[in-house]
């Protein structure tokens, strides 16, 4: 394998999230990092897109007054 893995290829695409439920598009390769887990695995990278759009939760604070 040579360039970028996250780069192009016909390669599925798979969503890991953390504990806070940040996510991120991952390939079936290399290994998902420590401390995220698969969430969901597609076919393409607009479908893992998709999914991480439609869950992401933002973790933002609401000032209180």
């Amino acid at each position: 394998m040579s360039g970028d893995p996250f780069i192009g290829g016909e390669a599925g695409r798979l969503v890991v999230a953390n504990a806070g439920r940040q996510y991120a598009l991952w390939r079936p390769y290399p290994d998902v990092p420590k401390g995220r887990r698969v969430v969901c695995s597609c076919p393409d990278r607009d479908g893992a897109l998709g999914y991480a759009e439609r869950n992401l939760t933002a973790a933002v604070e609401t000032p209180t007054t």
